[in-house]
């Protein structure tokens, strides 16, 4: 199977401390790590990591950074012809903080911000070549969007990752294959007059709810509502879990594995994940996953 993502490279730069601190409070912290991320390039390498043949499609800068993500993601077997390099525009970055078992985090954008309609117009014909397009919300939402209905006109299966949250249009929600928010995002997009379990009935086949520690939640096409549990963790860093889960669901539907399969798949490896530091550092390998599983 062959998979694309279209999204975010960034270079996290990551600090642990005891806790996270409170508005207005500084704190002493404990270590400081520069790791590559970026919500498109983790869950282009989680793939990766999992046995899929994945290919990057983003921007990064003209700048060390830049070429540091794109050295990370060769060496992880992506490809990453089509990564646009921009003179004069810095790689993305995130600035992370991780305390108590969680996480803050900030994005600036960068290069990631330029990734606009223009640049999805020069990859149209690569996209065709693929299974199956994922993407977030971490390049400009026109250009998700805009992406979102290419690969519908071209019957393209495209998995919608909208995080960071923000509103998606229903049209865009009809014409995904996958829609895959957390609690938060999925109220800020459908609104609360619907319960979780409406929602996911309404959407049979399409939504799948995560919810932390709970697990991920969705609804077959029987009617069925299913929840795959969290499998318990030793929590070190939950960096990059979100991103493991849908690169890993998105690997198991692309090999052809039904909803409750992928998705127990895709749980496992997100927990795997959490046990280690930093998002892409942490993610596990098909035969890790297997072996939980087993």
């Amino acid at each position: 199977m062959r998979l694309a993502v279209v999204g975010s490279i960034n270079i996290d730069m990551t600090v642990t401390a005891e806790r996270i601190p409170l508005k207005g409070e500084t704190l002493m912290g404990d270590n400081i790590s520069y790791i590559p991320g970026g919500k498109g390039a983790n869950q282009a390498v989680a793939m990766a990591k999992l046995g899929a043949e994945v290919e990057m499609f983003g921007c990064v800068g003209d700048d060390e950074n830049g070429k540091k993500m794109i050295d990370n993601m060769k060496n992880h077997g992506i490809k990453t012809d089509n990564i646009k390099v921009l003179e004069g525009v810095p790689t993305g970055i995130a600035m992370i903080t991780i305390g108590e078992n969680d996480n803050t985090i900030i994005v600036v954008p960068g290069a990631n911000g330029k990734v606009d309609k223009e640049y999805i117009d020069g990859i149209k014909e690569e996209l065709k070549n693929y299974d199956m397009v994922v993407l977030q919300h971490e390049i400009p939402l026109e250009t998700v969007h805009y992406t979102v209905e290419f690969c519908s006109e071209n019957n393209i299966p495209v998995i919608l990752n909208p995080a960071p949250a923000a509103e998606v249009p229903m049209e865009v929600v009809e014409k995904v294959t996958y829609l895959t928010p957390n609690e938060h995002e999925a109220v800020l997009i459908f609104g609360n007059e619907l319960s979780s379990e409406e929602l996911l009935k309404k959407y049979a086949g399409k939504l799948l709810i995560t919810q932390g520690s709970k697990g991920v939640s969705t609804c077959l096409e029987t009617g069925e509502i299913l929840t795959v549990p969290a499998r318990p963790a030793k929590v070190v860093d939950t960096t990059g879990a979100g991103d493991t889960l849908n690169g890993a669901f998105s690997v198991q539907i692309a090999n052809g594995a039904d909803i409750k399969t992928a998705l127990t798949f895709a749980n496992t490896a997100a927990s795997l994940s959490t046990e280690k530091f930093g998002a892409q550092t942490g993610m596990p390998t098909v035969s890790e996953v297997e072996k939980e599983l087993q």
